[in-house]
C-alpha cells in the first residue's frame, strides 16, 4: 500500500536560518514604506496642493488597515503558508508606491497608500515574525523575534534619511518609486527562500471564521485583555507621540526638521540593539517582568524629554535618544512570548489581534496629542500623558498571571494539541 502521509521537505542544514533571513528581508521592504508616509505630509502639500488633514486621513487609513489586518494575515499563513502571503504583502505595496506616483486627488492616496500599502505592511508585521518563530525555532524563540523586529525597525529608520534625501534632491515620485523597485525587488528572493516547515492540511475554518473565533476565545480570557491594554500603550507612545509629534515638538523648539528626523533615524538604530538583547533576555527572564520594566523607564523618559528639548542637539537629547531607542520596540519580544505561553498554536493570530490595540492606541494618541498642541500651544501636556500611560502599563504588565501549561483555553475544534517540539523534518534550529 502506498503510503498517503504528504512528504517532508529534504533536510537543509540551517534552513530555518534562511527561512528567517528571507523572512527579514521582507520585513526590512515594507518596513520602509511606513517610513514614508510622514516625509509625504509637506511634499504632498506643496506640490498638489492638498491640505495636510487630507494627507492625514491618508496616513490614519493605513494604520489602522495596518493593525485591522495583522490577525487575518497570520489566519492566511495557516491556510495558504507564509510564502504566499509574504509574497502578495510585497506586491500590494509595491503596487500601492507605484500607482501613488500617479495620483491627482487625496481620495488616490488614501486608497493606494492608506489601505494597499496598508494591507500589505500589517500582513509583514510582528505577526509575520511571530510566525515564522512558532514554526522553525524553538529554543532560541526570543532571540529570533528580536532580530526579525529589528528588521522591521531597519526598515523603518534606518532608510529615513536615504528617503529624505531622495525627495529633497529629486521628487517624492522618485521615493515611491524607487520604494516600488525595491519591493519587486525582493520578490524573487523572498519566494526562494520563506517555506513553511512541511506540507500541512490547510485548517478547515476560512480564514476570517478563524480569526474572529479565535478572538472570540482570547477575549474570554483576562491575559488577553492585559495584553492588548499594554501594548495599546506601547504604541502611544511610540507611534502616537513619538512618530507623529517629535518634529513638530522639537520644530518648536526652534530645531530644523532635517535635524529632528535624523534623531529619529538614530532611535531606529538603537532598536535593532535593543529589541535584540530583548529577544535575547526573554529567553532567560520573565517576560512580564521585562515588560514592567521596559514601560517604566519609557514613561521616565517621555517625562524628561520636555526639559531636553531645544534648539540644538546637545549630550541630554543624545542620551534620551539612545535609551528611547534601546527601549522602544523592546516590548514585542516579551509580549509574543506571553501570547505563546498562554495560547500555543492560536498565537501568531492572537498576538494579530494585540497588535490591532497597538495600533488602536498609536492612532488614538497621534489625535489627541495633535488637539493638546491646539489647545495649550505646547506639546508638553503630550509628553506627560504618554509617561503616565506607560507607567500604568508597567503595573498592568505584572498583573499578567503565569500560565499553568502551554494553555489557558481549550483548543478549537479544528486546531490539535501541539506538543512544544517542533516535526522532526526538518529539524527545529536549537
Amino acid at each position: 500500500m502506498k503510503n498517503s502521509s504528504p512528504r517532508p521537505h529534504p533536510r537543509k542544514p540551517g534552513s530555518p536560518w534562511i527561512v528567517a533571513a528571507g523572512a527579514a528581508l521582507a520585513i526590512v521592504t515594507a518596513g520602509a514604506f511606513s517610513t514614508l508616509a510622514g516625509l509625504l505630509v509637506g511634499p504632498l502639500h506643496e506640490d498638489l496642493g492638498w491640505s495636510r488633514a487630507s494627507v492625514g486621513l491618508g496616513s490614519l487609513v493605513n494604520m489602522v488597515v495596518y493593525g485591522a489586518s495583522a490577525p487575518f494575515a497570520a489566519a492566511l499563513m495557516d491556510r495558504f503558508g507564509m510564502r504566499r502571503v509574504a509574497v502578495g504583502a510585497l506586491c500590494l505595496v509595491g503596487a500601492g508606491a507605484g500607482l501613488a506616483t500617479t495620483m491627482t486627488a487625496p481620495w488616490q492616496f488614501v486608497l493606494y497608500w492608506g489601505v494597499l500599502v496598508g494591507l500589505g505592511t500589517g500582513a509583514t508585521a510582528t505577526t509575520f515574525a511571530a510566525t515564522v518563530t512558532e514554526r522553525w525555532f524553538v529554543a532560541r524563540r526570543g532571540l529570533v523575534t528580536g532580530l526579525l523586529t529589528a528588521a522591521s525597525v531597519v526598515g523603518q529608520f534606518v532608510f529615513l534619511p536615504v528617503l529624505s534625501w531622495v525627495i529633497d534632491a529629486y521628487s517624492w515620485r522618485a521615493a515611491a518609486t524607487a520604494l516600488a523597485l525595491a519591493a519587486a525587488g525582493a520578490l524573487p528572493v523572498v519566494w526562494a527562500a520563506v517555506r513553511d516547515p512541511r506540507k500541512e492540511p490547510a485548517p478547515r475554518e476560512d480564514v476570517a471564521r478563524r480569526a474572529l473565533r479565535t478572538l472570540a476565545r482570547a477575549a474570554r480570557t483576562g491575559p488577553f485583555w492585559l495584553l492588548a491594554g499594554t501594548f495599546a500603550v506601547c504604541g502611544a507612545s511610540t507611534n502616537g507621540v513619538m512618530w507623529t509629534h517629535f518634529a513638530p515638538a522639537a520644530h518648536d523648539h526652534g530645531m530644523p526638521v532635517t535635524v529632528a528626523a535624523s534623531l529619529l533615524s538614530l532611535i531606529g538604530i538603537f532598536n535593532v540593539a535593543g529589541t535584540v538583547a530583548s529577544g535575547w533576555l526573554t529567553d532567560r527572564a520573565d517576560p512580564r517582568r521585562l515588560l514592567a520594566v521596559y514601560y517604566a523607564l519609557r514613561g521616565l523618559t517621555l517625562l524628561a524629554l520636555p526639559l531636553l528639548l531645544t534648539s540644538a542637539v546637545d549630550a541630554p537629547l543624545v542620551a534620551f535618544t539612545v535609551v528611547f531607542g534601546l527601549l522602544d520596540v523592546a516590548t514585542v519580544p516579551p509580549t509574543i512570548a506571553l501570547c505563546r505561553a498562554h495560547y500555543g498554536a492560536d498565537a501568531p493570530v492572537v498576538f494579530g489581534w494585540v497588535s490591532a490595540a497597538h495600533q488602536v492606541g498609536a492612532g488614538a494618541v497621534a489625535f489627541a496629542g495633535g488637539m493638546a498642541r491646539d489647545a495649550f500651544g505646547s506639546y508638553d501636556p503630550v509628553w506627560v500623558g504618554a509617561g503616565a500611560l506607560c507607567a500604568g502599563a508597567a503595573l498592568l504588565a505584572l498583573t499578567v498571571r503565569r500560565p499553568r501549561g502551554r494553555r489557558v483555553t481549550p483548543p478549537a475544534p479544528a486546531t490539535p494539541r501541539r506538543s512544544r517540539a517542533l516535526p522532526a523534518s526538518p529539524p527545529p534550529c536549537r
